[in-house]
């Protein structure tokens, strides 16, 4: 479970693509179910334990490359389902992170708004 004092500090888009995670000594997949800058939502059999270290490999969608986390930490554990908060990310895994989310923005802005709306969000000028 997470410690009481535990809270997002980013939104987390949910979104589902497949996951290879590890730490020592095991290695397991799962699915992804939700991302934001900073950390991630992991659905797997495999038990994990809060706290815990782990790296974590996100394969995105017309992505050659998965994204690579290098070092991350579960915060919470609920049944099949954890949180890792992102500890350390190369730069290139950043800049591919923030590129994904920008996409599920500009898709959650379209959706919550209407076109005018979004249009001005993006242009206030205009």
């Amino acid at each position: 479970m997470a410690p009481p004092h535990y809270s997002r500090t980013y939104h987390r888009f949910p979104l589902h693509f497949p996951v290879i995670f590890g730490g020592a000594p095991f290695v397991a997949e799962g699915i992804l179910t939700n991302l934001s800058l900073m950390g991630c939502s992991v659905m797997s059999d495999r038990e994990v334990l809060c706290g815990s270290d782990v790296r974590v490999s996100v394969l995105l969608p017309n992505h050659p490359q998965a994204l690579s986390v290098e070092l991350g930490k579960i915060k919470w554990v609920k049944g099949h389902e954890f949180g890792v908060e992102f500890l350390r990310l190369p730069l290139e895994a950043r800049q591919r992170l923030n590129s994904t989310l920008r996409v599920e923005l500009i898709q959650f802005l379209k959706t919550r708004s209407g076109k005018s709306e979004f249009r001005e969000l993006l242009h206030p000028n205009i």
